[in-house]
């Protein structure tokens, strides 16, 4: 069950440019999983598909070697770069930090029906790792967290939460990271944090809990990396 998120209230933007266009399709195909560690961004492929010429193309793509999600490499071009061990432990660190912050500030404005969804999530994500479909329970705890994040109020505290969740989903599509005994006792947690918002909770205790939660994770998996 996919996820029903609440939409922000914006302001009229203006009319977007080709750059702009041409960066976020990048963005969205690299949120879709189109465009994964290694894939090779060709820009003549780029400009039949999408009827854009080569220079707004390539003005997003020095756009995406900036923020670091590309990389160019001699005699192969423009390529998504790889997400390493460390700067995976690096991009967990800062989600166990920030991450619990915004669901704290979002809880009170969660509405009954987005708990029921979250808890649905959580359900549905215990039966996929009961189906051993490893891919489906990820991607439905990616959709409960980003759920539970979904109306706080700061949109550049989200905005930077999601970059980093994006970073790390990438890394796990390539190379899946492992702790055992965390993914179990995370259902059991999700719920926990889930009551406590639907009690109205202080965000201190939310934000807390959240926080003991992604720790833990971070922890099993630093510890089973160091026996590896």
């Amino acid at each position: 069950m996919a996820p029903v998120i609440p939409e922000r209230e914006e302001a009229a933007l203006p009319a977007e440019s080709k750059a702009d266009q041409a960066y976020r399709i990048l963005r969205e195909g690299l949120g879709r999983g189109e465009f994964l560690p290694g894939h090779r961004l060709v820009i003549d492929q780029l400009v039949r598909a999408h009827d854009i010429s080569s220079v707004p193309w390539r003005e997003a793509i020095r756009r995406l070697e900036a923020e670091r999600w590309v990389e160019i490499i001699p005699n192969a071009g423009a390529v998504v770069r790889p997400v390493g061990e460390d700067e995976r432990r690096s991009t967990m660190r800062i989600l166990a930090r920030l991450e619990p912050l915004a669901i704290a500030l979002a809880a009170d404005r969660l509405t009954p029906t987005d708990l029921t969804q979250a808890r649905e999530l959580n359900k549905d994500a215990r039966r996929a790792l009961a189906d051993f479909d490893a891919a489906r329970h990820a991607a439905l705890v990616r959709d409960l967290r980003s759920l539970l994040r979904s109306r706080c109020p700061d949109a550049r505290l989200v905005a930077m939460v999601d970059e980093e969740a994006l970073r790390l989903e990438l890394a796990d599509r390539v190379s899946p990271a492992h702790a055992p005994g965390r993914v179990a006792a995370s259902f059991d947690e999700h719920a926990e944090l889930l009551d406590l918002i639907d009690a109205g909770a202080s965000p201190e205790r939310i934000e807390a809990v959240a926080r003991e939660h992604l720790e833990r994770t971070l922890g099993a998996l630093e510890a089973t990396s160091a026996l590896g």
